[in-house]
C-alpha cells in the first residue's frame, strides 16, 4: 500500500496528495487502493460514524468548558480530529488493543470509556480511572511517544500467544521526532509484530509547525524501517476507515506492522494552557474549518438522501445527554482522603510503601493538630 512520494510536491504540510474517498464537500471519489476496503459500508454505518463524531466533539467541548470554569486542571482538545480517531477505532476488533495518547478522546469513546473516565484524571482525582482489560485500551499516555513501545511489546506478546489480535498505537506528528517512536518501529519491523502505527499529523507539535521537523511526508519514513505506509486525509472518515481496515488486515494476516499518517488539523489549542493565536493565523484556521470532518459526512449522506433534520436533531439530543453526563461526573466527584495516594501502587504488600504511608499519615496528622489549636 506504500505510495511513491513525489519530492517536488509532497511536502509535509501538503493536504492534496493524500488518499481520499470524500472531498471536503462530501462528494464520493474513487481510490482503487481504498475502495475495496469500504465496499460493504452502508448508509447506516456512515450515519453511525457521524453520530460518534458529533458525540466525541460534545465530550471535547464539555471538557474545555469545565477546565475554563476551574473544574479540571487541564484538557487536551481534539476538535477537528474526530474522523481520524473514530473511524480508525471503529475498524478495530473488540479484542484488538489500543495504546492512545492523551488526545484520543474519540478512540476512548469507541472503546467504551465512561463519562467519568474522561474527566476524573484531568481533575486530579485519580491517576487512572479505567481498567485497560475491560475495554482493551491502555490508559492514555502523557509521555510523548512512549505508548508506541508498549504497543510493540504487546504485539510481540500476541505473536508468542499465537493469536491474531493487533495492537494499535496513536501519536502525533511531533512524537515522530522522539526516539521511542523510531525505536518502536525498529523492533516492530525486526520481529514482524502485528501492530499498526497511527500518526495523527495535526500540523503542530504544540507551537512547532510540522514543516520545521519534517521536510517531506511523515508516511515516507516508515518504509525506511521496512514498514508499508499510507498517507490519508485525516478529515475523511470513510478514507480513515478504509486505511485502518487495510492496515489491520496486513498486520493480522502475518504481514507485520503498518503505518498510517492521517493528515488533519487541531482546531483548538494544544491543551487549555496553550494560546494558538501566538503561532498561527486566523486564515489558516478558517481554511481548515471548511474541511470539517463531521460536515463532510453529513454533506455526503444528504446528497444520497440518507440524512435529514430529524436525524440531526436526535443526534444532537444524544450529544446533549452525553455532555450532561460528563459534566455531572466531574461536578459530582468526591475527593478521596490524601492517604489513599498509596493505594494500588503495588499489587502485593510492600514494606517500603507501608513505611511511606506511616510517615505521610504522621505528616497529615500534624495539620489536624494545627487546626485544633486554631479553634
Amino acid at each position: 500500500m506504500t505510495r511513491t512520494l513525489n519530492p517536488a510536491a509532497d511536502l509535509a504540510t501538503d493536504t492534496e496528495d493524500v488518499a481520499r474517498l470524500l472531498t471536503p464537500d462530501g462528494e464520493r471519489v474513487a481510490d482503487p487502493a481504498l475502495d475495496p476496503f469500504v465496499a460493504d459500508v452502508t448508509a447506516d454505518e456512515l450515519r453511525g460514524l457521524y453520530r460518534d463524531m458529533v458525540l466525541v466533539r460534545r465530550i471535547d467541548t464539555e471538557g474545555v468548558a469545565l477546565q475554563r470554569q476551574g473544574q479540571l486542571g487541564l484538557w487536551a482538545p481534539c476538535q477537528g480530529q474526530e474522523a481520524t480517531q473514530v473511524a480508525t477505532a471503529r475498524a478495530m476488533r473488540a479484542d484488538d488493543f489500543a495504546f492512545p495518547s492523551y488526545r484520543e478522546i474519540g478512540v476512548g469513546y469507541v472503546r467504551g470509556v465512561t463519562p467519568a473516565d474522561f474527566v476524573l484524571s484531568w481533575r486530579g482525582e485519580e491517576h487512572s480511572t479505567l481498567s485497560p482489560y475491560e475495554i482493551n485500551s491502555a490508559v492514555p499516555q502523557i509521555i510523548i511517544g512512549a505508548q508506541t513501545l508498549h504497543a510493540v511489546g504487546y504485539a510481540m506478546g500476541v505473536q508468542r500467544d499465537g493469536t491474531d489480535q493487533v495492537a494499535v498505537t496513536y501519536f502525533g506528528d511531533g512524537a515522530t521526532s522522539q526516539g521511542d517512536v523510531n525505536e518502536a518501529m525498529v523492533f516492530a519491523s525486526s520481529f514482524g509484530a502485528p501492530v499498526v502505527f497511527v500518526c495523527t499529523n495535526n500540523q503542530y507539535a504544540i507551537s512547532e509547525p510540522v514543516s520545521l521537523q519534517a521536510k517531506f511526508p511523515i508516511a515516507g519514513r516508515a518504509p525506511g524501517f521496512g514498514i508499508p505506509s499510507l498517507r490519508v486525509d485525516g478529515n475523511d472518515a470513510l478514507a480513515c476507515l478504509a486505511a485502518m481496515r487495510w492496515a489491520l488486515a496486513h498486520a493480522r494476516t502475518g504481514g507485520g506492522p503498518a503505518f498510517i499518517e492521517a493528515v488533519t488539523y487541531r482546531m483548538g489549542p494544544h491543551t487549555t494552557s496553550d494560546d494558538p493565536t501566538r503561532y498561527r493565523d486566523r486564515e489558516e484556521v478558517e481554511r481548515w474549518r471548511r474541511r470539517d470532518p463531521i460536515a463532510r459526512v453529513e454533506a455526503h449522506l444528504r446528497a444520497r438522501g440518507e440524512f435529514d433534520d430529524t436525524l440531526a436533531a436526535q443526534v444532537q439530543r444524544d450529544a446533549d445527554e452525553l455532555g450532561a453526563a460528563v459534566r455531572a461526573a466531574c461536578l459530582g466527584a468526591v475527593t478521596r482522603d490524601p492517604i489513599t495516594v498509596f493505594d494500588h501502587v503495588y499489587a502485593e504488600p510492600h514494606r517500603g510503601i507501608d513505611e511511606q504511608r506511616t510517615a505521610f499519615a504522621a505528616y497529615l496528622e500534624g495539620f489536624a493538630d494545627a487546626e485544633e489549636v486554631a479553634r
